[in-house]
């Protein structure tokens, strides 16, 4: 428990202040430490007597976002004024004028996109973590700086969150693996990218996070005599070659290794990329590609490479300005072994990210992170005005992986991972989108929805006659397209205002209502139409009629049309209770474990997710639907990740009820050597050891080897762990595991 001590604390606050001076790498000027010196003082000041919840003195948290932001991300003086300053006007009495007046505009606006919107929930505000996150990046078409010092921020709140609850560190956890970590990724960051998704899966899988980490300390030794012995050869050529290097071996992060034995099923021991050989060379400018691979060379002179794993990033960098020959050797001890190999400049970029780029950067090259900006900036100069499908948008677009395609005259392209002819059609011209009929791709005729591959050479056909449909924005997933899609649908639409306007006067004249914004809004919020473009082209085109807006206006909405409504959970503003969402609220805040879970659920108000197939034993969490009907997952679902990334605020805290006897349905996958007897082991040991009722038995064997789907009956998580164990020591089973989602009805 930590004990306030006034006087070590005003000696670590002046600790931290030195050593955050000392990685400001910049020049500084005179001017330059008085600002940051100004912003010290002010920041002390405005948050004097504040404490965070470990109970250390505020002050501490900006200081080591600034020195993040000056030591990690390399970033100036404005943004560690900025970093000093974020949550000043936030939390304290201080206006954003005040710091205009002090340190300028430019300040000023860095830290107004910092600033998180007031947490108000109203009827059009269903995600307010959506809502910031949107307000933060629309500063990002003025200035980068704000996205990098909000990833600093973030980056020390997850180092520190071992003081918040388990719901607040679920939600910020999940919100770091869905949003920051890929933005992280995508300026170029991959320390800092890495880092986030470690530390979220700490809080997210801690059992996992916490094994994973055990096993890397006890194959460090294994590990170093391997890389020892494995670089011998390949540095005595370097030498004698006169090539000035830095190599040694580096620990993959551990969310990646989970990553690839999850993919691959395998365990630990099998992962052979759990760590990559590094070396990097001094090279000038002309001369960096040539010796990047003769370093190539020299290592397939000693080493016989695998040809599928060569990526050649050094000339195609990635979109984040990632550039580096990586290349997987087979090593004499039979080992897979990864190499990368980097310049000076490429490892700062790669560790540095967007800081570094700029640093590099030559006025006449325009990089893959310059256009992947330029696409974020288009985003954010789009209308999509619902945060959610903007945030959508946003991580399909910018998050995703890439592909490069070549136009008919060979200029290379790229689009994100999935992208469409149609998507390819509007990332050439808004027109040629427009007027796409369908493409030759590889000089084969193909439709408006098919999927482009990297190497594709794609030529589009167009009509003047075409024109856009509203289910086209189903065929593409480029942000661009969308909006010009959408944009013209709209356009479409309005032609039909006039028409659509004068028959709804007249409908509401045969209600006896006024014609006035207030029922027309009452309307169009009852049928699902919130824009009057989109209401008055339905009418126009009879699609909407005079009893549908009789019903929507005269009998409180009970049409058919109010059952589409999408109400998200809002908050009461008098102190009633009124529906089950607010008790629940009210009961947690009351008692924090207040939601049991018993697997009766016929009269209660939860049920157990089919994405995951929570059992009583797993660490789990509510979500608060739209019907308010609880939705318990485990908390390292995908599906609840992104949820919780969303929707913090309809989190609730569950947990199974002791000695509950109903029983789960849980399913296993086996991998085996096929033998005979094998299926009477297996059953045996689960209906007659472990008295475990088996619903399905499904076994397919193709040359010897055996997959087997077992759907069985289980009280818990002990009983289905217990089982599992007992099952790995049957010789033949060589993989066995748990399958976290199906669906009841199809097993």
């Amino acid at each position: 428990m930590y004990v306030p001590d006034e006087a070590l604390e005003n000696k670590e606050i002046v600790r931290r202040y030195r050593s955050l001076l000392r990685v400001w790498y910049t020049r500084k000027t005179p001017d330059d430490k008085k600002l940051v010196r100004k912003a010290f003082n002010l920041a002390v000041e405005a948050h004097k007597g504040v404490r965070r919840k470990s109970g250390e003195p505020y002050i501490y948290h900006p200081l080591d976002v600034a020195r993040i932001a000056a030591g990690e991300i390399g970033l100036g003086t404005t943004s560690i004024i900025c970093a000093l300053l974020h949550d000043v006007v936030e939390d304290t009495e201080y206006s954003l004028n005040d710091i205009r007046e002090i340190f300028g505009n430019d300040v000023a606006k860095i830290i107004d996109g910092l600033t998180k919107i007031e947490e108000l929930f109203d009827d059009q505000t269903a995600s307010i973590q959506a809502e910031n996150f949107k307000k933060m990046l629309l500063t990002l078409s003025d200035d980068v700086r704000v996205i990098l010092i909000k990833l600093a921020d973030r980056l020390h709140n997850m180092r520190t969150l071992d003081s918040m609850t388990r719901v607040k560190k679920l939600k910020i956890a999940s919100e770091t693996n869905y949003l920051y970590a890929p933005l992280a990724h995508r300026l170029g960051l991959f320390a800092i990218k890495s880092e986030l998704e470690d530390l979220a899966l700490k809080y997210l899988e801690p059992e996992i996070f916490t094994t994973l980490t055990e096993k890397l300390l006890e194959t460090k030794n294994i590990r170093t005599k391997f890389v020892r012995r494995f670089l011998a050869p390949l540095r005595k050529t370097l030498d004698q070659q006169n090539i000035t290097y830095h190599i040694g071996a580096k620990v993959k992060p551990i969310k990646s290794i989970w990553g690839k034995m999850k993919i691959r099923e395998i365990p630990f021991e099998e992962v052979f990329d759990a760590f990559s050989v590094q070396i990097v060379i001094d090279a000038t400018a002309k001369q960096e590609k040539i010796d990047c691979w003769k370093v190539y060379s020299i290592i397939t002179d000693h080493y016989r490479p695998k040809m599928d794993r060569l990526k050649d990033w050094v000339s195609i960098p990635k979109a984040n300005g990632y550039e580096a020959l990586h290349t997987t050797v087979m090593s004499h001890t039979g080992q897979w072994v990864e190499v990368q190999i980097q310049t000076e400049r490429m490892k700062d970029i790669a560790e540095k990210g967007y800081a570094a780029h700029w640093k590099y950067k030559n006025e006449e090259s325009k990089s893959g992170l310059d256009m992947w900006l330029s696409r974020v900036r288009e985003i954010l100069q789009g209308d999509e005005e619902n945060a959610l499908d903007f945030l959508s948008d946003f991580k399909m677009n910018l998050f995703s992986d890439e592909i490069f395609v070549f136009t008919p005259q060979g200029e290379l392209k790229s689009l994100p991972k999935g992208a469409t002819v149609l998507d390819f059609a509007y990332h050439i011209h808004s027109q040629i989108g427009n007027n796409c009929i369908g493409a030759k791709v590889n000089h084969k005729l193909v439709p408006l929805n098919y999927h482009l591959k990297s190497g594709d050479q794609v030529d589009i056909l167009t009509s003047k006659s075409q024109m856009p449909k509203e289910d086209w924005v189903k065929l593409v997933v480029t942000a661009r397209a969308k909006s010009r899609i959408k944009q013209a649908v709209r356009d479409f639409r309005k032609t039909f205002k006039e028409e659509g306007k004068e028959k709804l006067i007249k409908m509401f004249e045969q209600l006896g209502l006024e014609f006035s914004r207030h029922n027309r809004s009452i309307l169009q919020n009852r049928i699902g139409q919130p824009s009057s473009i989109d209401l008055y082209f339905l009418i126009a085109k009879a699609k909407i009629g005079f009893n549908d807006v009789k019903v929507a206006l005269l009998e409180n909405g009970k049409g058919k049309w109010f059952r589409n409504i999408s109400i998200p959970f809002i908050k009461s503003k008098n102190h009633d209770l009124q529906n089950v969402s607010e008790e629940i609220r009210e009961n947690i805040r009351k008692k924090p474990e207040s939601l049991l879970l018993e697997g009766r659920i016929s009269n209660l108000n939860y049920k157990i997710s089919k994405c995951c197939n929570p059992i009583p034993g797993d660490d789990v969490i509510g979500m608060i639907l739209k019907n308010d009907v609880i939705d318990i997952h485990r908390t390292n679902c995908p599906s609840a990740i992104q949820d919780m990334s969303k929707f913090g605020n309809r989190i609730v805290k569950a947990k199974w009820r002791k000695k509950e006897t109903v029983s789960f349905l849980a399913a296993i996958k086996i991998t085996s050597i096929d033998n005979v007897g094998f299926i009477n082991h297996v059953t045996s040991i689960i209906s007659k050891e472990l008295l475990i009722n088996i619903r399905s038995f499904h076994l397919e064997t193709s040359e010897g080897v055996t997959n087997t789907t077992i759907m069985l009956y289980v009280n818990d998580l002990e009983s289905l762990n217990n089982l599992i164990m007992k099952l790995k020591k049957i010789k033949e089973i060589k993989k066995i595991s748990r399958i976290d989602g199906f669906a009841e009805s199809k097993l």
